[in-house]
């Protein structure tokens, strides 16, 4: 009987285990956590548990696996991000692999039995193991995701992955990030097996430990070869050779963690397993301390938790739940909208001026699941279900017993208002009506409403069903009663709600303009349009300004441009234009240029062939003689953003620091290696921030002014942070 080592690791806290006939099983299940991580208290406790079955004569085997649904879902991120020096980081991945490595070379078979999802940290303990089975579920994904944090797999990944898969594959996993479903896994070798249940993996895993007594890992076998070659290869001598280069066509070099990767993966493949972990510590603790994982967790970890457990909520009302929601207007916003919220279960009512009109919304729904199910990832019947719940209809009186209403017509005031006067008519006294605009003020359409108080935006992001943020705009007669269920909605719907204040524009659409109104500023100074674009890339931006303009459409902007014009001189204020308002007015009114939707904007969409810039852009605005810095360009576009989201934040239009930074990256995509617009003026420094910001108000324009609110804070010394 292995009372000895099962004694010790059942005093360890969140570990306990037990002895079949000298097969250990030990489960991890931390409780204060829904899912496992390895965070403070993990690498001693694993350490002990390994020095105890190690020594414990009677044990021949050991099983870990999870007493909940997911196995390990890697590093404690919070952990992580106190990091501070060198040596802590060093030593928190080495003392972990320590222990793994012990596990390995024991002499004894160790199998990991895979409850559910393996990520990061998690993964990387299952790889230092013999045999893994994972439970074969839509659910369990494994893979190891450190790059997307700024960091790389610092337990052993980036050394037991190519060794087992070989080093192609085992780059393309770690470079992007990428999760495997448990049969992906098992055709490349990363398990060995899967089950249908917690009974038969167990069970599993008992067998091979019987008909396996005494295990060892490839790497550790004499004349190991990494398969496919290791970095001296011929075949991954080219590898090396390109990677690099593909990398930064990708990252523009704005993510080192790549290079890392690449680098600890080169060198150590070069040498034995164990000088390669020592070799991936020291990169590890590279990625650590740089700006770009810190910046990365700060705001995608931090701060974006903060937001999911409700920072911005009102806390003294209770959770609610949407059942029924009526959308008016089914283009491609209404028909993604409704599909949202139906996957989520609830009855969606589709309105629009022609049957044909709902009906085509409702079809979007449609293309989306047949996608679904030809990958595998639905049914016939769970797409049947889903398109149950959403009725088609033309009149107003179907959207009797909506809980909350979505409007999503056309960005006109009148059309507006209409809507939402017919729908008021039918709808209960307790229902929320929520306007999807992007730009018009939601005050000014509450005006239409009899009860201003339940008037909210839902500013939702397209495409509907990819895009992670709905921007919650409150107007001045919005009540928190109205918030608070506006932000229950957006949970339910699985998206990540910011909450702002009212104001043309409001956040996301206003910040966003600047980023591709200066690109456009830029052709009309006679930049050369290729040199605007390679700047938007390697400032981080998913696109770059003359192309992100043609996909939004020039006439919509030019629309907005002068609809704002009218309602800024209807105020008795003053309307100053943009420098880019005449290029936009030239492509569309003059030349008819409007955009990806007519096939001729900025660019050319050939039928049979790739975009590019239309040829005469530089006839129409010559290139001056004398071209500026890249840097300049790069830093117009990132500093033009940063600069009027710290004003949103002064005028109180953006209310948190979080809301601003996660916003800017998932709602328009600002460089998320700078950690939002709020983060990035904080890597600058703000005193260099605003330094640098006169420096290109000198040269570009007052727009560059930097905002009252980052003078008085650099004089302070004082950064953006949430109190």
């Amino acid at each position: 009987m292995s009372t000895n080592s099962v004694n010790a690791i059942n005093e360890l806290i969140n570990f306990s285990a037990e002895s079949d006939n000298g097969i250990i099983t030990v489960t991890i299940d931390q409780a204060d956590r829904k899912m496992n991580v390895i965070g403070d208290g993990f690498n001693e406790a694993f350490a002990t548990l390994t020095d105890a079955f190690i020594s414990d004569e009677e044990a021949k085997g050991l099983i870990l696996t999870s007493g909940k649904s997911t196995f390990v879902v890697g590093a404690d991120i919070d952990q992580l991000a106190t990091i501070e020096t060198a040596e802590q980081a060093f030593n928190l991945v080495e003392d972990l692999k320590a222990s793994l490595r012990k596990l390995e070379t024991s002499g004894k078979s160790v199998v990991a039995a895979i409850t559910g999802t393996a990520l990061g940290g998690g993964l990387e303990l299952a790889l230092a193991c013999h045999y893994r089975i994972a439970i074969d579920s839509s659910k369990t994904k494994l893979g190891l995701p450190e790059v997307k944090l700024g960091l790389l797999p610092g337990g052993g990944g980036t050394q037991r992955l190519p060794r087992l898969v070989g080093i192609q594959k085992a780059l393309e996993l770690m470079t992007q990030g990428k999760a495997l479903s448990p049969q992906q896994a098992v055709e490349i070798g990363l398990i060995h097996d899967v089950a249908s249940d917690n009974d038969e993996l167990i069970k599993k895993a008992k067998k091979w430990i019987n008909n396996n007594p005494k295990a060892s890992q490839p790497w550790d076998n004499k004349g190991f070869k990494v398969p496919g070659g290791d970095s001296k290869h011929p075949k991954m001598v080219q590898v090396f050779s390109i990677a690099p280069a593909m990398a930064n066509q990708k990252s523009h070099g704005n993510y080192p963690a790549i290079t890392h990767i690449l680098s600890s993966v080169f060198e150590g493949c070069l040498t034995d397993i164990d000088n390669g972990l020592k070799i991936e510590s020291r990169f590890f603790v590279a990625c650590a301390l740089s700006d770009v994982s810190k910046n990365m967790i700060n705001t995608l970890w931090t701060q974006l938790n903060s937001i999911k457990k409700g920072q911005s909520r009102p806390e003294r009302f209770a959770r609610s739940k949407i059942s029924k929601v009526g959308i008016l207007g089914a283009g491609m916003m209404g028909a993604g909208i409704a599909y949202v919220s139906a996957k989520a279960g609830m009855e969606v009512v589709l309105l629009d001026t022609a049957i044909e009109g709902a009906e085509k919304g409702k079809n979007y729904s449609t293309k989306l699941l047949d996608k679904a199910i030809s990958r595998g990832r639905s049914t016939e019947e769970k797409k049947q279900a889903l398109l149950d719940l959403i009725k088609t209809t033309t009149s107003y009186d179907d959207l009797e017993g909506c809980d909350l209403i979505i409007e999503a017509v056309f960005e006109d005031v009148d059309i507006k208002a209409e809507c939402t006067r017919k729908s008021e008519a039918v709808i209960p006294e307790t229902a929320v009506y929520a306007s999807n605009t992007s730009t018009l003020p939601i005050t000014e359409l509450a005006k239409a409403s009899k009860r201003p108080n339940q008037f909210i935006g839902l500013h939702f992001f397209s495409p509907v069903d990819k895009m992670l943020l709905v921007e919650i705009i409150v107007g001045k007669e919005t009540d928190d009663a109205t918030l608070a269920k506006g932000f229950d909605y957006v949970g339910q719907i699985a998206k990540t709600p910011i909450v702002v204040n009212d104001s043309r524009g409001f956040y996301t659409s206003r910040v966003f303009g600047t980023y591709v109104s200066e690109g456009i500023a830029m052709l009309g100074e006679g930049i050369h349009p290729r040199s605007i674009e390679v700047a938007g890339m390697k400032s981080g931006m998913p696109m770059p300004p003359l192309a992100l303009q043609d996909e939004v459409s020039l006439s919509l902007s030019l629309h907005i441009m002068q609809q704002t014009k009218r309602a800024l001189e209807a105020e008795g204020k003053t309307f100053t234009p943009h420098p880019a308002m005449p290029v936009v007015e030239k492509m569309v009114k003059e030349l008819g240029r409007e955009g990806k939707k007519v096939a001729k904007g900025f660019y050319d969409y050939p039928e049979n062939g790739e975009k590019h810039l239309w040829p005469e852009l530089t006839e129409l605005y010559p290139t001056t003689d004398e071209q500026p810095f890249q840097q300049d360009l790069v830093d117009r576009l990132l500093y033009v953003q940063a600069n009027e989201t710290a004003k949103c934040f002064e005028e109180n239009v953006v209310r948190t620091v979080a809301d601003a930074n996660v916003g800017s990256i998932f709602g328009w995509g600002f460089a998320p290696n700078q950690g939002g617009t709020l983060q990035f003026i904080n890597s600058v420094g703000v005193d260099k921030f605003v330094e640098r910001s006169r420096e290109l108000a000198s040269k570009y324009g007052e727009r560059f002014e930097p905002a009252q609110i980052l003078v008085d804070m650099a004089q302070k010394g004082e950064e953006f942070v949430d109190g």
